[in-house]
């Protein structure tokens, strides 16, 4: 049998030792969020610690609000950018039959993703300045609104940070839905147009059916990181405007905050242990969700 594959065993050797690099090997690591790490006694022969490290997580007076940010941010992400928007963009991309037409707004909608957050920090910036900002030396003064002060009032934030989200991440979802799309048997739209079906009944009844199980995966997947936060976008895009950590501050921010201020590795791999564990748990049930409502679509 390993004869016969061989080339397919050799094909995929170089995915499986970055995945076993990148993300079996750390695991080995693990045991440093239960340690109190001294650099002079070296990582093995540090102080062991239990779950003290943990603490900074749940006794801290910011623990509730950085947990309830993560968890509405990512959820309204996977409900809006990824169940909606982009469901939606790569139903359109499929009914555009014109491929030149097509590739064209697919590149324009996958540009966003290749910029940083870096970039998109003073793009955010460029609209919503309080002195120089588009939104208040153009928009408002031809509305007759009073400019606003973005970036020292936190509750416009939450909605700025979806729609950047969105912005930058809706075209990269989208794809991954067209994909699924375009592996679709033509004969089933072909029949369906015999029988008089419209583009309406088309999506609503063959197309999105048909790529449930891919919906499905990437839910289950977004679901497994709704503990982790997009650093990048928490932290660049508020510039760190402390007075906005009430809606800015994720789990991500806080810890590498509170890492700058204390330096301490085993608070910060506790965290990073706490996310993956909850990570974990949650994929577990949601399959077990998914499973119950239909077998064939679950992960596992």
């Amino acid at each position: 049998m390993a004869k016969k594959y061989s080339s397919l065993i050799l094909m995929t050797l170089p995915g499986v030792l970055y995945l076993f690099i990148n993300n079996y090997l750390p695991m080995l690591g693990t045991f440093i969020a239960f340690k109190n790490i001294n650099y002079t006694k070296g990582i093995f022969h540090s102080d062991w610690v239990g779950f003290k490290n943990f603490e900074f997580l749940f006794k801290s007076h910011d623990a509730f609000i950085i947990t309830r940010n993560t968890l509405l941010y990512n959820g309204t992400f996977i409900i809006v950018n990824n169940l909606v928007i982009a469901l939606l963009v790569a139903l359109l991309l499929n009914e555009i039959k014109n491929r030149f037409a097509r590739n064209l707004y697919q590149s324009i909608m996958l540009l966003p993703f290749l910029i940083s957050f870096s970039i998109v920090g003073y793009i955010v910036l460029a609209f919503f300045s309080i002195e120089h900002g588009f939104i208040n030396k153009v928009i408002f003064p031809f509305l007759h609104i009073q400019p606003i002060e973005w970036y020292l009032e936190s509750k416009y934030w939450p909605y700025i940070l979806v729609m950047v989200n969105t912005w930058k991440y809706v075209g990269y979802s989208s794809l991954i839905y067209f994909a699924a799309m375009i592996g679709i048997n033509q004969e089933y739209y072909e029949a369906a147009r015999m029988d008089g079906a419209n583009r309406w009944l088309q999506m609503t009844k063959i197309t999105l059916p048909l790529i449930r199980p891919v919906v499905i995966v990437v839910v289950l997947i977004l679901i497994g990181r709704i503990f982790y936060a997009d650093f990048g976008m928490f932290f660049q895009v508020p510039l760190n405007t402390g007075i906005l950590f009430s809606t800015t501050n994720v789990i991500d921010t806080y810890v590498y905050r509170a890492l700058l201020v204390t330096g301490d590795i085993g608070m910060s791999s506790a965290a990073g242990l706490y996310q993956s564990t909850v990570g974990f748990v949650l994929v577990i049930i949601a399959n077990m969700l998914v499973r119950r409502w239909d077998k064939e679509s679950a992960l596992f």
